[in-house]
């Protein structure tokens, strides 16, 4: 039997620091990736072409409103997940490293089993990576080697049902944030695979990404989307020290317990979108 063929919808506004490993990740676990350029300013683009016919199967812009409107970003992947011939879809951000529960080696691997097993989407258990100190930086490194110490994010049971079967029939992924994908007579694999979250790799990093940042008026003051993203103030970063987290001593030994409800790095109040 052939190989699925399973692509990665990656919408990217300058992620620079995060693409290259993304992509190189991704094509190493035998996804294809859809690349959707939203506008970015740096040279993301640029990294994107350079793997297009290499994994890459396509790069597109959207158009950069002004502001980081996820609904139009999710619909634009709705349409894509019509229109892309595939057998399944992932909905993936450039901060993701993405991998398949044990026993399976690889995504492909892992999704075929679900798919053979008779089911139709996947659930991701979230772990997120973060310096431990504003002292620490990973940009420039391999920070998917490098950053060891992380927490078990669960504000919710089905936190991450972001890949899903190409059935044929509409779905639904802008009304959850992009977190759980909707369609009718849905069938999540029971086993949860791996999604290691790299929200910001230095002080500095996060600065750069969220302060000053503007969000779709609509998703924090109508849906409550985004949490204390679009609040975010520089003097208040803090990173939790290594004592306080878990650290990942071999890779596929996950540790669940003490799951947290927010990120405490944004002074969160309420789970984040």
């Amino acid at each position: 039997m052939s190989a699925k063929k399973i692509v990665a919808l990656l919408t990217i506004r300058n992620e620079a620091l995060y693409l290259k490993k993304c992509l190189e990740h991704l094509i190493h676990e035998g996804i294809f990736v859809y690349l959707i350029d939203n506008e970015s300013t740096d040279n993301s683009r640029e990294i994107g072409e350079a793997y297009r016919d290499r994994g890459v199967i396509g790069v597109e812009t959207l158009k950069y409103p002004g502001y980081f409107d996820l609904t139009a970003i999710l619909k634009n992947e709705e349409r894509l997940a019509r229109e892309i011939k595939a057998d399944w879809f992932i909905h993936h951000d450039a901060d993701e490293i993405r991998q398949a529960a044990a026993p399976y080696p690889t995504l492909l691997g892992g999704i075929e089993a679900a798919d053979q097993a008779g089911y139709n989407a996947v659930n991701f258990d979230e772990f997120v990576f973060l310096p431990t100190s504003t002292q620490e930086s990973f940009e420039g490194t391999d920070y998917s080697e490098a950053m060891k110490y992380y927490y078990f994010f669960a504000p919710k049971p089905l936190r991450r049902v972001n890949a899903w079967k190409n059935t044929g029939q509409s779905i639904d992924l802008h009304s959850s944030a992009g977190h759980e994908i909707q369609f009718k007579e849905r069938r999540i694999f029971p086993a949860n695979f791996i999604l290691r979250h790299y929200m910001v790799l230095s002080a500095a990093h996060a600065i750069q990404k969220y302060h000053g940042k503007i969000y779709s008026p609509r998703e924090v003051d109508v849906l409550a989307w985004h949490g204390s993203r679009p609040f975010f103030e520089p003097e208040k970063l803090h990173f939790t020290a290594a004592e306080k987290l878990k650290k990942l001593r071999v890779d596929g030994e996950w540790d669940r317990s003490e799951p947290r409800l927010t990120h405490e790095f944004f002074g969160e109040l309420s789970p984040c979108h």
